[in-house]
Parts: structure tokens; C-alpha cells; sequence
């Protein structure tokens, strides 16, 4: 039979599991990392709801060793603000619009050329090969890192509170609001419209008080915005896809463990083939739905709108910018472009 413990024995073995048990906690608390996620898109956008879903999945991945917080509908501040904040540190993560982010890395702008893609399988296909491949390179020289696989924001509609938009004549000296990207302001102004540049938050105070008379965007933020309350007529002119990056700030993507990020890459690249699902479910559905909050739809043939692109020097003057190598890139998923 062994010798009884001793008190002297259990304190010591008290202390030494106390002692244990702090380092253990201060090794998790130095684990632990807590990601500011901002996004423009309101609480139940499609996009925001995976977002949710992603950050639920690296808590319970990571046992509650990585933290998603997520602010949505511009609780961070606009995409511009939130971008700089995302370089500087302030916050570290993201989900923008790769057309907001050609503002920094005008290689991300690749897949907005217009009229470029069939549909969205395409899109997807194409930032999930061979463009992606070119694009992620060019957002990660800037300090950023970016998820592999790129969200879907979808193709975007003319909204106008005058008139519908049938042809290109239609928008001829016509004040229709373009976010602040490169790409948006380049198709409008070469189809000869008047592109007033803000940010999103801005845009149902511009539109309700006729600082311009229309704007563009998916039907999914234009149902979430409840821009059809300050609207007429939708056109479906299916102009520009815009895909979804989420970036995360790059020193903290490197202090992270390998086991976190790869947590995070797992949870974000799953959640892109639901968000990707859903926000064309939503954007199949949207139609009827806006009809009945009072837009009136019509579906132009967008031929003429692309040829007057051609005419203006729109394709040429994007594959100069763009270079050979990354528009080569595209036109294997679009065909020839321009």
C-alpha cells in the first residue's frame, strides 16, 4: 500500500495544476484572434447570412480559438473607409466588390468588362481557374490576402426613376449614379451617360432627392436597399457581373497559425459555393417580387449597347490596361471580346 499524500504533497500538486492550468489559458488567449469582418451589404443579404455562416464555422473549428465578428451594412464605414482601415490594421477582413477594389488593384476589375460573360457558371469558372489565378497575385503585392474563391455579387441592372432604359440612346446626358470604380465609370461614360461616382451608402438619399435620376446594381441589393421605393423602372440590360473578394489583412493573415488559416480558407471557400447558389436563387426570384413593390421591368437587346462599347473604343482600350496575358485569360471563358 503506497504512503497517504501528504498535505505539504496535495498543495504542492494543487499549485502545479493551477500553474498548468493558467499557462494553458494564457497559450489559448494567445491563440486566440478576433476578426473584425466589415461588409456594405444589409444584415439579410444572402451574402451577409453566409458570412454568419463561415464565422460560426471557424469558431467551432478553431474551439472558439478564432473569432468572426461581423459588421454589416456599412457599420465600419463605406467601402472606401473600410478598404484603408483593412491596409492600415484597423480591422482585418472584408468582403468587397471587385470593382471597388480595382481602385486599388485594377487587375481584380478583369472579370467587370462589360458584357463579358453568359452568365454566372461562367463567371465562377473563370475566378475559379485561370483569371483568378492571374488576379489573386495582384491583390497580394498590395498587402492583402485573398480567399480563393470569389463570392457572388451578380449581374447588374439599370434602376431609373424617368424612364426605362431600351437603348443606348436612352442614356445620352442620363445622371446615373456608378460606384467608385474605374470599370463602372468607363461603361457609362463611353455609352455616353452622365456617371455620378459614390459610395452605396449614399445612394438612397441621392436618389430619393434626384441628385440622380438612376444607378445600377444587382436586383439582390436593390430588393435589401429598398431602392425600388425611390424608382420607376427596372432594365435588364445585364451590363457587368461583379464578383465578391474576401480579403484579410495581410501581416494578421501571417500571424495567424497554419491550423486558423486554414480554418478560414475552408470555411470561406465552402460558404462561396452556398452564397453562390443562393444569390442566384434570390436574384430568379427577385423579379416577380419587385414587380410587385412597383418597378416596372423591360429587357432590352443589349447588341446595341455593346456595339456603341465597340464604337467608343471601350474593349481596346480595357485590353491595353489590362494587358495580353490577363485578357487572353478572360476571352477563354467569354470568347472574343470588342
Amino acid at each position: 500500500m503506497g504512503s497517504a499524500l501528504t498535505r505539504k504533497q496535495f498543495l504542492a500538486s494543487v499549485a502545479a495544476a493551477s500553474t498548468l492550468g493558467l499557462a494553458s489559458r494564457r497559450a489559448r488567449a494567445a491563440r486566440r484572434s478576433v476578426i473584425k469582418f466589415g461588409i456594405d451589404l444589409p444584415a439579410d443579404h444572402p451574402t451577409t447570412l453566409h458570412v454568419k455562416s463561415a464565422a460560426d464555422k471557424i469558431k467551432a473549428a478553431t474551439n472558439g480559438e478564432v473569432v468572426v465578428q461581423v459588421f454589416p451594412n456599412n457599420q465600419l464605414g463605406d467601402d472606401t473607409h473600410m478598404l484603408s482601415n483593412l491596409r492600415a490594421g484597423a480591422m482585418q477582413m472584408m468582403g468587397i466588390g471587385d470593382n471597388i477594389l480595382a481602385t486599388l488593384v485594377p487587375a481584380a476589375a478583369i472579370d467587370n468588362v462589360g458584357f463579358a460573360f453568359k452568365d454566372a457558371k461562367t463567371a465562377w469558372t473563370a475566378l475559379d481557374g485561370g483569371v483568378g489565378e492571374l488576379a489573386r497575385p495582384e491583390i497580394e503585392k498590395t498587402g492583402l490576402y485573398a480567399v480563393e474563391k470569389v463570392w457572388d455579387e451578380g449581374f447588374r441592372q439599370i434602376t431609373t426613376s424617368t424612364k426605362p432604359i431600351n437603348t443606348p440612346a436612352d442614356l445620352q446626358g442620363f445622371k446615373i449614379r456608378v460606384p467608385p470604380s474605374p470599370m463602372n465609370l468607363s461603361i457609362f461614360k463611353d455609352l455616353g451617360a452622365a456617371p455620378v461616382t459614390m459610395n452605396v451608402a449614399e445612394l438612397y438619399t441621392a436618389l430619393q432627392t434626384r441628385v440622380v435620376d438612376g444607378q445600377e446594381n444587382p436586383l439582390g441589393v436593390i430588393e435589401t436597399t429598398k431602392f425600388y421605393q425611390v424608382q420607376k423602372y427596372c432594365s435588364m440590360t445585364n451590363h457587368m457581373w461583379v464578383g465578391y473578394w474576401m480579403i484579410m489583412n495581410g501581416p494578421f493573415w501571417k500571424s495567424m497559425p497554419a491550423a486558423h488559416q486554414q480554418a478560414v480558407s475552408e470555411a470561406f471557400n465552402t460558404a462561396a459555393d452556398a452564397q453562390r447558389t443562393a444569390n442566384q436563387a434570390l436574384d430568379d426570384s427577385l423579379e416577380s417580387k419587385l414587380k410587385a413593390q412597383g418597378l416596372t421591368f423591360n429587357k432590352p437587346d443589349v447588341a446595341p449597347f455593346q456595339a456603341q462599347l465597340v464604337k467608343a473604343g471601350y474593349y481596346k482600350e480595357w485590353k491595353a490596361k489590362f494587358g495580353d496575358k490577363m485578357w487572353s485569360a478572360l476571352e477563354k471563358y467569354t470568347g472574343p471580346l470588342g
